[in-house]
């Protein structure tokens, strides 16, 4: 298996009625981190969940909590993620006037911080920013919406970002989302990408498929 690939479960996808239960299934099942999509109906057309939310379903798993925050002025929020239980927060680069500013707040704060490029946002932007963050996250779709198919020309600009981060020798993980699955997710960690994001593709067929799910997004990392 490639080393070091980590699969956080986006829920996203996750039956809402029973949040928290999805949450700890998904945790047993194998998935790496839970992955936490928060829109403000602004950034993006959608409206998900907020602190208050992220707070209760908190003590169904000890998995890191990746916070990937789709809102506008996320520094007014930062501190109320964090007190939800955030272990990653990742802001957008398209709506932070500052963002050296936002990620060294997080950082202050020992939380992981992480930035988001949409599909039109070029990877050169990213450059400046690598000594802020512990992670980039590459969106293979236009945010706002689960069960979208990837972009295939974003699998390009991660390549692109991984020889950036390579050739500066910089440790910070390259996390994917968008479109995910089985059929593609060697293409992406062959591209560099080390941390996945799945949603469809892990919480389809009800919790008893959880597992199995997440072993056939693995299944293919076993392959030379």
């Amino acid at each position: 298996m490639k080393k070091n690939i980590k699969i956080a479960a986006s829920i996203l996808s996750a039956d809402f009625s029973i949040l928290g239960k999805e949450v700890k299934n998904v945790d047993e099942a194998g998935s790496d981190l839970i992955h936490i999509d928060v829109m403000d109906g602004s950034f993006v057309p959608n409206i998900t969940i907020g602190p208050s939310i992220i707070s209760k379903i908190r003590p169904y798993s000890n998995k890191p909590f990746d916070v990937h925050l789709m809102i506008n002025e996320p520094i007014k929020h930062i501190d109320d993620f964090i007190a939800a239980g955030a272990d990653f927060l990742t802001i957008h680069y398209e709506v932070d006037n500052h963002p050296i500013r936002t990620l060294q707040y997080i950082k202050s704060k020992g939380i992981n911080a992480g930035i988001a490029i949409n599909p039109a946002t070029p990877e050169n932007n990213l450059e400046y920013l690598l000594d802020y963050c512990d992670l980039i996250l590459v969106m293979l779709v236009n945010p706002g919406f689960g069960g979208q198919k990837t972009m295939h020309s974003q699998i390009e600009k991660v390549k692109k970002i991984n020889k950036m981060l390579l050739s500066k020798n910089k440790k910070i993980f390259l996390e994917v989302d968008g479109g995910v699955n089985s059929q593609n997710i060697s293409e992406l960690t062959n591209a560099g990408a080390n941390l996945i994001v799945a949603g469809n593709s892990i919480f389809k067929g009800g919790a008893e498929s959880y597992a199995e799910n997440i072993n056939a997004l693995r299944a293919p990392l076993t392959k030379k």
